[in-house]
């Protein structure tokens, strides 16, 4: 049901990620996101220092004098804003929670994406497809989308990655950019072939959401930890300085094996995190692609 608060929230984010978005990001956006092809407009006359290799030497023939093929770019492109709602993202230590991060990220994305013209679909998924809203084009298109991340409410509690990217070949026919927005809490093993696989065939940007006390538990005492997933509730003594760099060796190997296999499989990856801005992080996305395209 779409609330009072829910409403204003729903309109807060809109008009803040829009300024965004236009301030800072539909420029950047546009230049490393390029469309699928050029296709072909007109045949004008030839001017000093067009490419000899435009000529048209069909019509030159019928015309007497030289003329070049016009190209323009094929532009229109698709976006699939595939979210992770598993029960982590109930989560968040700091400014707010992981779910509502991903609810703003999406939204930067999606009037990034509507403000070129291109379309923009969403699936959710936990360790079942939850929502499936093909792409579209507008404002409202984008809004509901907005509303749909803000107020769904999963079935599911668990994270089944390679599911989700295999549901995203099955229904992506054409080549398209995928931003995979997840926490990536998962062995890397259980979704690397499939991550691969989709990166073979559209464009893979993976949004990886964290929290500061997934890196690092302070020394407080006796606490209990729940996995938002399973359940399972566990008694720890943080004051146990064996636990901690126990903790910490595990959340460091999982971080190292997140980046070896994005880098080995050439998947651009934005991380981003619930008590720092997310601009920055975007900044920098775009501009080592940008810088990458040049070379």
């Amino acid at each position: 049901m779409l609330t009072p608060e829910l409403l204003r929230k729903i309109r807060q984010i809109e008009i803040s990620t829009r300024h965004l978005v236009q301030d800072s990001f539909a420029g950047d956006y546009h230049s490393v996101f390029k469309g699928q092809g050029m296709e072909f407009d007109e045949v004008r006359l030839y001017s000093p220092g067009d490419e000899v290799r435009r000529i048209d030497w069909n019509v030159t023939a019928r015309m007497g004098v030289p003329y070049v093929r016009r190209y323009h770019e094929e532009r229109e492109l698709t976006v699939m804003l595939v979210v992770d709602a598993s029960g982590s993202g109930d989560f968040g230590s700091a400014r707010r929670f992981k779910r509502d991060l991903a609810a703003e990220l999406a939204a930067v994305l999606s009037f990034a994406a509507t403000t070129n013209n291109d379309k923009v679909g969403l699936l959710i998924f936990t360790d079942r497809v939850e929502l499936l809203i093909p792409p579209r084009k507008g404002r409202r298109h984008v809004l509901r989308l907005i509303r749909d991340m803000l107020v769904f409410r999963p079935q599911g509690r668990g994270t089944d990655i390679r599911m989700a990217l295999d549901t995203i070949n099955l229904v992506l026919k054409r080549k398209g950019i995928v931003f995979l927005v997840s926490d990536f809490l998962l062995d890397t093993e259980s979704y690397r072939r499939s991550l691969a696989a989709t990166n073979q065939r559209h464009d893979v940007i993976a949004v990886d959401l964290g929290d500061p006390l997934e890196r690092s538990i302070p020394k407080v005492g006796l606490v209990a930890l729940e996995d938002a997933e399973s359940g399972v509730l566990r008694w720890v003594d943080t004051s146990w300085a064996r636990w901690r760099r126990a903790f910490a060796g595990r959340v460091g190997d999982h971080a190292t094996a997140k980046k070896q296999m994005f880098s080995s499989l050439s998947v651009d990856r934005i991380q981003v995190t619930t008590d720092k801005d997310y601009v920055s992080s975007l900044n920098a996305f775009f501009k080592a692609r940008a810088r990458r395209l040049a070379r």
